[in-house]
């Protein structure tokens, strides 16, 4: 008799959940609910371009939706556990009981009591200062994060919701990530105090160390508001990883879900860790998880020398495989920055755009870009950067300019991987994951054209949901650790894209400018002059053109 377990994947647009067969991985049967509220299941504000914030209740009329739809036809016994990730850093304003501050009607219409989506950069200033005050103060906090706190992460988001919006910041009891909650809540328990905390979110998002004894001090936090300090006594002290059961199914949940009392729940994390795992993450091998925005993610062994690397997202022990250091790169925005193309400059839609630009050659169109248009996460870690289109001319076609963009995020790509080598992580590989991977071979190969590497793309079309599900099976007693679920229940494609070797020389060339342009606008540190930067993208464009 077979035995499945459910992964359940809540993105920042909607929620899918994926019934996966332990014992080879073969997905029977996914589903997928759009978040009603807002625009695409996001909440903004005119008057701010940086905020994002969601609503909760989409959360659980998701699951339901889902989960429901994925067992039609399976005997509840024969689920042997579910796992959940979700966007992140997305910490969630709650109550005594641990229900979003969302829930109450009186917050109906303040954004502030609504989940703080990962995307919303309202809290720049915050980073900025909590950055600045670490090192003053000389404080090991930043050493596992890259050296930069972020606008993206838990403490910024929290200390400008006190700034902007005091009445919510007194209302919540507590703070819980996005992550947290809905283990939290299929549970059964969602007491801010009992409720078990991931080490992913913990780690990568709240400056969590065990080298430290948890959480930053109260010493600390009170240097950026003293209303911080009495917050920590209502979080956490401990953060675990999510080859452990956050709680067991309530009968509530049960009994809607159509699934079995008690089934484990793993500890939640985030999606981009967990389409790691599911991507076949081992020692070596970088994780590419593209979407909207993309995750890099790896893992090294914890009894190797591993170097604190600028820039980085955290390096955690456990927040990707248990047992290993979690390490977390990534670009703030790559789908994203296409569809924006699209949808707000009339152009035609992504196919043909993509149909036109595969027919030109690299360096062909006189164009380069910085793929900063929703800021910058690695290596430079700066949401108040813009992107740039550099060589225009009165003959740019829409098609060249959407090419550009598709090298901008390679280039963004490239650097990132630089950057963990400079400092010793060896990439011997790169699998690829998300939509974009899986459907877009013209941005797979300018990605194996601008990095000089072969780009595998993992077996699984649902990575991060397929990772849920090896976490359920874990918790569920059908494999005795991540490595063996792993060994079961992934796989790679057979096409691999492999470099154009002209192409990569081209685009040697760009990368090159790209780095001028990168340093020049990006750091305070450069010097140097960009005069050449125009005529050097003629000269190669006329190379090209030949």
């Amino acid at each position: 008799m077979s035995k499945y377990s459910i992964g359940v994947d809540y993105g920042t647009n909607s929620v899918r959940a994926l019934l996966v067969d332990v014992s080879n991985g073969f997905e029977l049967a996914s589903s997928v609910y759009n978040y009603p509220t807002g625009d695409a299941g996001v909440l903004y504000d005119d008057r701010d371009p940086n905020l994002a914030r969601q609503n909760a209740a989409d959360y659980v009329e998701g699951f339901f939706a889902t989960v429901n739809e994925v067992m039609r036809g399976i005997a509840p016994h024969d689920v042997v556990g579910i796992g959940v990730d979700t966007t992140g850093s997305s910490p969630i304003p709650v109550d005594k009981q641990g229900l979003p501050l969302s829930f109450d009607p009186k917050f109906k219409d303040n954004l502030a009591a609504y989940t703080w989506l990962w995307k919303d950069h309202t809290s720049h200033a915050e980073a900025a200062e909590i950055t600045e005050k670490a090192r003053e103060q000389n404080q090991p906090y930043l050493a596992k994060c890259g050296g930069t706190y972020s606008s993206e992460w838990f403490w910024s988001k929290i200390l400008h919701c006190a700034r902007v919006a005091p009445e919510v910041f007194e209302a919540a009891y507590s703070w819980v990530e996005f992550a947290d909650w809905v283990p939290a809540f299929l549970s059964g328990n969602t007491d801010p105090l009992t409720l078990k905390r991931g080490v992913c979110a913990a780690g990568h998002k709240a400056m969590y160390s065990d080298e430290w004894g948890g959480l930053p001090s109260a010493e600390f936090l009170a240097t950026l508001d003293p209303r911080l300090v009495d917050l920590r006594t209502r979080l956490y002290s401990e953060a675990v990883p999510s080859d452990q059961a956050a709680g067991y199914l309530s009968q509530e949940v049960a009994e809607r879900a159509g699934l079995p009392i008690g089934l484990p729940v793993a500890v939640g994390a985030f999606d981009a860790h967990f389409g790691a795992v599911a991507s076949g993450a081992k020692k070596g091998t970088l994780v590419k998880i593209i979407g909207t925005s993309t995750c890099d993610c790896m893992v090294h062994p914890l009894d190797e020398p591993l170097a604190d690397v600028p820039g980085l997202c955290g390096i955690v022990k456990g927040s990707v495989i248990p047992g290993m250091y979690g390490l977390e790169a990534g670009q703030s925005a790559v789908g994203d920055i296409f569809n924006w193309f699209v949808s707000e400059l009339g152009t035609a839609g992504h196919e043909a755009l993509t149909e036109e630009a595969s027919k030109q050659k690299a360096g062909e169109s006189g164009l380069i870009a910085l793929d900063w248009e929703n800021g910058n996460r690695t290596i430079l870690v700066d949401p108040l950067l813009t992107g740039a289109i550099i060589g225009l001319t009165l003959h740019t076609t829409p098609a060249e300019i959407y090419r550009a963009l598709v090298e901008a995020t390679a280039f963004g790509a490239l650097k990132i991987i630089n950057r963990l080598e400079e400092y010793g992580v060896k990439v011997d590989e790169v699998v690829n994951c998300g939509g974009i991977a899986e459907k877009n071979p013209f941005v797979m190969q300018i990605y194996a054209d601008v990095c000089n590497r072969p780009m595998k793309v993992s077996r699984s079309a649902q990575t991060c949901a397929l990772g849920s599900a090896i976490f359920g099976s874990v918790v569920g007693g059908a494999h005795a650790s991540v490595g063996e679920a792993q060994q079961a229940m992934t796989g790679i494609k057979d096409r691999i894209y492999e470099p154009n070797p002209e192409a990569v020389a081209t685009y040697a060339e760009l990368f090159a400018l790209y780095s001028d342009l990168h340093d020049a606008l990006g750091t305070k540190s450069w010097s140097g002059n960009l005069g050449h930067v125009m005529k050097d993208l003629i000269g190669i464009r006329d190379a090209a053109r030949k």
